[in-house]
């Protein structure tokens, strides 16, 4: 619901990356990819229709925690699959510490997990 508050202020587009949806019987015109470990060791597959995003399309992920950075990696992904310029992720908490630099991830938060 964030995601789509957002684009909806901002007057953009929106796409939903689903998770875990299981095969599509459109499957083939989707994109998908398989996260590294959250912080509970899953792996989680992402994805959504190829159509929605398309190249040279400028996309932000919009998420309301970011604690591993393994969604925002993989979405960032996903974007870049389709042809389509990754500007970064917003979130309102930041839970990512040092991962941030791992992940080399562009990421605006509202607060740090820590001064919760």
């Amino acid at each position: 619901m964030l995601g789509a508050l957002t684009a909806a202020a901002l007057g953009v587009g929106f796409v939903e990356i689903r998770k875990n949806n299981g095969q599509a019987t459109d499957s083939d015109r989707w994109v998908l990819r398989t996260t590294g470990p959250d912080y509970q060791d899953r792996h989680v597959v992402f994805g959504f229709r190829r159509d929605l995003i398309k190249a040279g399309d400028r996309v932000l992920m919009v998420d309301d925690w970011a604690d591993t950075g393994a969604t925002a990696s993989v979405a960032r992904a996903l974007v870049e699959d389709c042809g389509a310029e990754w500007i970064g992720a917003a979130c309102i908490v930041d839970g990512l510490g040092n991962a941030r630099l791992r992940h080399d991830l562009p990421l605006r938060s509202l607060i740090h997990v820590r001064r919760l």
